[in-house]
């Protein structure tokens, strides 16, 4: 019998696999699966070098970031100024505290930015999705809770909500509501909707007893409008894979109609990532998708996503996460992330431990509240009996 994992071994695993996702995700974004196929000579099975090789600095459209070798991008960089965040608050974050911890992070603090191999602004290597951040907040001064209007809607924001899920563990309505909260400066409709379920999709994940399918009915039960039927159209076609090679097209093909970047990742159409309550973000119900092709294990699983192609160092990352969460850290492949973090120069244990730290502290927050909350209740409708 396989212990149940404790919530810091979850929160661990979820975190690492999160990253060892996305390192293994990173250099091949934005390509097709047959294009991965032709220029690996067959699927990507480990970590593998960029795409140009040595002429990573200057080839387009990649340049100038050294993707490959075990490097994070900004997935990971994202997530990690998340935990800041959580350190400084040390209890549930909203839009302000994104306003008030996470935008200053990005803009005075240097830090260790893998793919650039300096130490920089986290500013200068975040998507122009996320530079929006500091545009609205720190230059516009928009309301935290309304800044994420108008910016493109991608996965930008649900990419790093994997610590809102862990620190709402076994709690997906909390960790929903919470990340729509933590999401609002950042994105609008279904890119700030699937940051919601991707972070309740987590904190299922930590329920003990939870299963891929227990993980995908309970996104399924939170979902609104596109982002729901992009859910349950992927899933409904990965029920019938166990082999990633064979689910590849079948679940494009099954996410297609909800996607709005069209078959071009890289030229996107007209209508490409603009509000809409009939269409969703490609990445979270891909992840979702090839969780349940790879069962919860995690080389099926990140291999899946990482060979799907597209946004798939996102995609990888979520479902990263995901096994991780279900399955502790002893799920992620030891040499993997081993190598991630030396490759990256990142401490990726660090993070962890000091997000189930926090997540701790919350948890007795929580409950003197809710006890507060009924002693009061009661008081209040004693005198009626």
């Amino acid at each position: 019998m396989t212990p149940t994992p404790t919530l810091d071994d979850r929160i661990t695993g979820s975190l690492l696999g999160a990253a060892v996702g996305d390192a293994l995700g990173g250099p091949v974004e934005g390509y097709a699966p047959e294009q991965i196929l032709e220029r690996h000579g067959g699927r990507v099975t480990g970590i593998v070098g960029p795409w140009n090789g040595d002429a990573w600095r200057t080839a387009r459209p990649i340049a100038p970031y050294h993707k490959g070798d075990g490097h994070v991008t900004d997935d990971t960089l994202m997530t990690h100024a998340l935990i800041r965040v959580y350190e400084k608050v040390r209890d549930h974050l909203d839009a302000y505290a994104v306003a008030d911890h996470l935008v200053p992070d990005l803009l005075t603090t240097p830090r260790w930015i893998p793919e650039l191999e300096t130490e920089t602004l986290p500013l200068h290597r975040v998507f122009l999705a996320e530079k929006w951040l500091v545009a609205r907040l720190h230059y516009g001064h928009v309301d935290p809770r309304e800044a994420g209007s108008g910016n493109i809607v991608n996965c930008g924001a649900a990419m790093y909500m994997a610590p809102v899920g862990l620190v709402n563990a076994a709690n997906p309505q909390g960790a929903y509501a919470e990340a729509l909260d933590v999401a609002a400066p950042h994105q609008s409709s279904y890119g700030r909707e699937a940051a919601g379920v991707f972070a309740a999709a987590v904190a299922a994940a930590c329920v003990p007893g939870a299963t891929p399918d227990s993980v995908v009915s309970t996104a399924l039960s939170l979902a609104k409008d596109g982002t729901r039927a992009a859910i349950e159209s992927v899933c409904e076609v990965a029920s019938g894979h166990t082999d990633f090679e064979t689910a590849l097209a079948p679940l494009r093909r099954a996410v297609a109609p909800f996607d709005t970047v069209g078959p071009d990742y890289r030229a996107p159409s007209l209508g490409a990532r603009r509000p809409s309550r009939l269409h969703a973000i490609e990445e979270l119900p891909i992840a979702l998708g090839m969780l349940l092709v790879g069962a919860g294990d995690f080389r099926r699983t990140v291999l899946g996503s990482v060979n799907y192609g597209r946004d798939c160092d996102s995609i990888a990352t979520m479902a990263g996460a995901l096994v991780g969460a279900l399955r502790g850290e002893s799920a992620v492949p030891s040499d993997w992330a081993k190598h991630v973090a030396e490759a990256s120069r990142l401490d990726l244990h660090a993070p962890a431990h000091a997000l189930a730290a926090v997540a701790h502290e919350v948890f007795a927050r929580d409950t003197a509240r809710r006890r507060a909350h009924e002693s009061a209740y009661a008081a209040l409708t004693s005198a009626a009996r």
